[in-house]
């Protein structure tokens, strides 16, 4: 059986130029269909067919409630085809008083609360109906205002734009993700926007720092304080993007702490979390408790016990502000769909002149609308006039003739749509007509059509009428703004180092980068357990409220808060669970102490330098590039200077030479290779540094060098014949002494105490 294949109907086409037509489809289906709303009533179409769909179920403000899942199934099934949870939420988020500054959808059931915006009922619970506010949208849908288009499978008609009296894109805001942009527009105050558009209407050179006068900032629904300064705000204004500060407000009722707003989208229960979760940690020892106390009358009301009525708690307030969400910014991105039908981040004044010319054109339809309708009711009625006057002759002609529609149009001077409507109206209604009324309304509707006719031939006066409009529905809608603008200091975290107590403590260092921290300065760091195939490496002596620094084998440093050590009764914990040293990389010493201390950083090179012990700080957990290794060498003990004036280093190298000079040569630097420490000829390629310490000259001074079991003592004399300056070879020292295993100062040094 031979099957022939109709090829010239199939397409040939590479499949990365198919693939990636398609990709850009689905790009701009996303755009313009889903996630952006359009500047001419502000709404995704999600939410205009939401909206349409309730009007078309009569679910206006006035009318009864209806359940929510009646909506949502009429709009699936007539306007929107997509997932049902879907449309529900974006449903549920128009009727949330707490998400929309002025609600399109009036909700009865539970709609969710500000703590917990998604705790919304299922749609088989909740009852809906559209909100007053819609009719800002809909009262002028039926008047030719906007073009209608076919909805998904053609069988019905569906609104391309809603004819917003007021600019709902500037009102309610939107959110929104879209492939390869986004669109966070935050919602204003009615009356600043509608004073705003009217001063642009009446003066189209106005500049975005006058627009900024009347619109001071966004207003969201909650009482929080907006902080961000006016300068930034201005900047915000003027290029659609930046961020928008918010702050709690608080007030204090017998020396307790009384939140009572919030900023947007923030819940009180984090809040709590968040603060309770630093009482544990014990970076909040002034605070004694904390509840929520919140109810229908005082949706937010969250209180604060400090442990002492002498708490400062303007400083507490302060640290909470920059350690919660008590504080929060809010990314402001201007993006949106043009009149152009083109998404593109919009400065405000270029919204504003977009939505002014959206309105004049949507007001200057309706006004065509009004006047053809009222121009074709003139026509009648003119007929109806002579019909009233001719009714005998006009009933003979229509009984007497079988086509009476030319007869009458060729006697009477009638057109075809009057003879129409002549022939078209019933005996009764002949007999009712009345001269008078007819006269009447001619003369009332000739009086409209002259006046609408003024104003579709004065661009004026078009502007007037959408002024004064704009005017009467902001009246309508008015209300204070929620959302403060208030000039505040930046916030500050505590220093939690001043929190602690301060203890002494030592901090230990194994071989394997196992860390922990013991109660005093009298342990003995060798007597402690260590795990298998591990031994002690490093220790050092300070107190619990510092920083311990500690310093890779590859001359890099990390800090960490001592207090958040883990105890020295138990083996520790690895460095590496809070740092992360590049692969192969060991943990060779601990450093605690002052910020001021100074240190000596050496390698086996044979170079080194001074550096303060703050500038080994960091918090980056990859570490600090501190001390640069030559190459083959490795780093040394650092090593504590306390007075450069009447120091010295002594350095021995494996070749057996000895230097001792005054650590008042060595830079202090914060990073680098450093200096030499005593000149090594570069022909010496294997000749290192073995012994390093530091020397504070007395005149009881003595310095014994141990090689082996053999053991040499240099006195005072001796001492001073081996310094020298820095770039010096130094003095050989003795024969059979030339390999020290270590030396011995006398008297000791004395470890530093703090």
């Amino acid at each position: 059986m031979n099957i022939e294949f109709a090829t010239e109907e199939i397409e040939n086409q590479p499949l990365h130029k198919f693939t990636e037509q398609a990709y850009l489809d689905y790009a701009m289906y996303v755009i313009l269909d889903r996630a952006l709303p359009h500047i001419g009533d502000g709404l995704k179409p999600v939410q205009r067919r939401i909206i349409y769909s309730m009007s078309d179920l009569g679910l206006n403000a006035g009318s009864k409630y209806k359940k929510s899942a009646r909506t949502v199934g009429n709009t699936l099934g007539c306007f929107h085809p997509h997932g049902d949870m879907a449309c529900y939420e974006a449903m549920v988020l128009m009727a949330q008083p707490f998400s929309y500054r002025y609600p399109l959808i009036d909700g009865q059931g539970n709609w969710g609360s500000i703590d917990d915006p998604k705790s919304f009922a299922a749609m088989r619970y909740t009852e809906s109906r559209l909100s007053y506010f819609t009719e800002l949208m809909l009262d002028e849908l039926g008047q030719g205002t906007i073009d209608w288009q076919p909805n998904f499978d053609g069988s019905l008609q569906e609104p391309v734009l809603f004819p917003a009296k007021l600019p709902t894109i500037l009102l309610n805001g939107a959110s929104g993700i879209a492939v390869g942009m986004a669109t966070d527009i935050p919602p204003h105050n009615i009356t600043e926007v509608a004073q705003a558009c009217i001063h642009l209407a009446k003066n189209p050179d106005a500049t975005i720092a006058d627009l900024h006068n009347f619109i001071l900032a966004p207003d969201y629904p909650t009482e929080a304080e907006i902080i961000t300064p006016k300068e930034d705000l201005l900047k915000i204004y003027t290029n659609g993007t930046g961020s928008i500060r918010m702050r709690a407000c608080y007030t204090s009722e017998n020396s307790d702490i009384i939140i009572t707003a919030l900023p947007h989208q923030t819940s009180g229960s984090k809040i709590i979390t968040q603060i309770a979760a630093q009482m544990t940690a014990k970076k909040l020892p002034m605070i004694e408790d904390i509840r929520d106390e919140s109810d229908h009358e005082n949706p937010v009301r969250l209180v604060i016990i400090p442990r002492s009525n002498r708490a400062d708690i303007d400083s507490i307030m302060t640290h909470l502000f920059a350690t919660t969400d008590l504080e929060r910014s809010y990314r402001v991105n201007l993006n949106m769909i043009g009149l152009d039908g083109r998404p593109q981040v919009k400065n405000l004044k270029l919204i504003l002149s977009e939505w002014l010319n959206y309105r004049l054109t949507t007001v200057q339809r309706r006004i065509q609308y009004r006047f053809d309708k009222i121009t074709k009711r003139l026509h009648i009625l003119e007929c109806l006039l002579i019909v009233y006057l001719n009714i005998d002759v006009i009933i003979t002609i229509i009984r007497d003739n079988d086509k009476p529609k030319p007869i009458l149009m060729q006697k009477f001077g009638f057109t075809e749509e009057q003879a129409d409507t002549i022939l078209e109206l019933k005996l009764r209604q002949l007999a009712k007509l009345e001269q008078v009324k007819i006269q009447h309304e001619q003369k009332k509707l000739t009086k409209e059509h002259a006046s609408l006719d003024k104003i579709l031939q004065s661009d004026t006066k078009l502007n007037n009428l959408v002024v004064k409009e704009i005017q009467t529905d902001s009246e309508q809608y008015k209300d204070k703004r929620r959302s403060p603008v208030i000039k505040r200091e930046q916030s500050q975290a505590f220093d939690t180092t001043t929190l602690i107590s301060s203890e002494l403590t030592t901090v230990i260092l194994s071989t394997n980068g196992w860390v922990r921290a013991a109660k005093g300065h009298d342990i003995n760091p060798n007597s402690l357990n260590y795990r298998a195939d591990d031994k002690f490496a490093s220790s050092a002596y300070g107190r619990n409220n510092q920083q311990a620094v500690f310093l890779d084998s590859t001359g890099r440093s990390y800090s960490s808060l001592v207090h958040t050590l883990p105890s020295a009764r138990s083996s520790g914990e690895p460095l590496t669970g809070r740092f992360t040293p590049a692969n192969g990389v060991s943990f060779t010493n601990v450093l605690l102490g002052e910020p001021s201390d100074s240190y000596l950083l050496t390698s086996t090179a044979g170079y080194g330098f001074i550096v303060k012990l703050a500038d080994l700080y960091t918090k980056n957990k990859a570490g600090k590039a501190i001390l640069t290794l030559p190459t083959n060498s490795k780093i040394l003990p650092p090593l504590l200077i306390t007075n450069l004036d009447n120091q010295y280093y002594i350095v021995i190298t494996s070749a057996g030479y000895l230097s001792i000079v005054s650590v008042a040569e060595l830079p202090q630097l914060s990073k680098g290779k450093g200096v030499k420490l005593l000149n090594i000829p570069a022909k010496n390629k294997d000749e290192i540094v073995i012994v390093l310490n530091i020397l504070e000259l007395t005149t009881t001074n003595e310095l014994i060098l141990y090689s082996g079991k053999r053991h040499l003592t240099l006195k005072n004399r001796d001492i001073e014949s081996f310094k020298c300056e820095r770039n010096r070879r130094g003095k050989k020292l003795p024969r059979g002494f030339q390999k020290i295993d270590r030396i011995e100062i006398i008297p000791k040094n004395l470890e530093i105490l703090i």
